[in-house]
C-alpha cells in the first residue's frame, strides 16, 4: 500500500514507507505501512505530540492504526508520545523496559530541562509506555505484504539502540540517533563511545552502499555520510 506522503507534511522513502521531521527538537518519526498492519519508529517528546503523530498516521492510512511500535533508544523526544498509540505492541532493545519503568523522574526532568513544559512532562512519564518485547539481536514483524527487520545494533549514542531495515529495490536504514546530519552526534552521560563505531558499521551491514539512511535528527543520508560520521567518531573517542 502506498500514499501521498507529501500531502500530509511527511517525506516519502520508498514505497509504503515515510517520515516526519517533528518540530522544536527535529527528531525523525517514521511509518510503514502493510497490508495487514503498520510500524511507527518513534512517537515524539509529549503526548500531545505522539497525538498529532497518531492522527496524521491514520489519515495517511485511511483511518487504519498504527499496529507496532519501535523506539529507537530512551530519549526523551523519541519516547514520551508512545501512550498516544493505544494498543500498539511496543518494541525496544533489550534493557529498554527496566530502564524506562525505573527512570521516570530522570526521563521527566531531562525532558524539562531541555524544554519541555513541565505539565507536559509530568502528563507523558506518568503514563510512559514501556517496551512489551526486548529485542536482543534481530526481530523480522510481518505487517502485511511486506516485512521489517528490528536490529538491536547498539551501545552506542544510548546503552540501548534499536534500527529498524526496511527491504525494498532501495532498502531502507531507520538509524536513530546513532546517526545525526542536522548537527554533531550528541554523546550524552548514557553514551557508549568505545562501542558507537562499531554500531554505525552494524548500520552499513544491514543496509548496504545503496541504502537511505534516515537519521534521528536531519535529512536523508546515503552510506558515505555513515562511514564518515564513524571515522569521525572513531577519531573523536580514540577507538580503532
Amino acid at each position: 500500500m502506498d500514499v501521498s506522503w507529501e500531502e500530509f507534511g511527511w517525506e516519502r522513502l520508498a514505497e509504503g514507507a515515510g517520515r516526519r521531521r517533528l518540530p522544536v527538537w527535529d527528531a525523525t518519526t517514521a511509518l510503514v505501512v502493510g497490508e495487514a498492519g503498520a510500524l511507527l519508529y518513534d512517537t515524539g517528546a509529549t503526548l500531545r505530540e505522539g497525538a498529532a503523530i497518531r492522527a496524521q498516521a491514520q489519515a495517511l492510512m485511511g483511518g487504519r492504526r498504527v499496529t507496532h511500535v519501535a523506539l529507537s533508544h530512551p530519549h526523551f523526544d523519541h519516547v514520551l508520545g508512545t501512550a498516544a498509540f493505544a494498543g500498539a505492541e511496543v518494541y525496544g532493545a533489550v534493557g529498554v523496559d527496566a530502564l524506562l519503568s525505573g527512570g521516570r523522574d530522570s526521563l521527566r526532568n531531562d525532558a524539562v530541562r531541555h524544554g519541555v513544559a513541565e505539565a507536559d512532562a509530568v502528563e507523558a512519564t506518568d503514563v510512559l509506555v514501556v517496551p512489551h518485547h526486548r529485542v536482543c539481536g534481530e526481530w523480522t514483524i510481518d505487517l502485511g505484504g511486506r516485512q521489517v527487520l528490528l536490529a538491536n545494533v547498539g551501545p552506542g549514542h544510548s546503552g540501548h539502540d534499536l534500527a529498524v531495515l526496511v527491504p525494498g529495490p532501495r532498502p531502507v536504514v531507520l538509524c536513530g540517533d546513532l546517526v545525526e546530519e542536522s548537527g554533531d552526534p550528541q554523546a550524552g552521560s548514557d553514551a557508549v563511545p568505545s562501542r558507537w563505531p562499531a554500531a554505525l558499521d552494524r548500520l552499513l551491514e544491514l543496509g548496504g552502499e545503496d541504502a537511505l539512511y534516515v537519521p534521528g535528527h536531519g535529512a536523508v543520508v546515503d552510506a558515505a555520510f555513515v562511514r564518515a560520521q564513524r571515522d569521525e567518531l572513531a577519531r573523536r573517542f580514540g577507538v580503532s
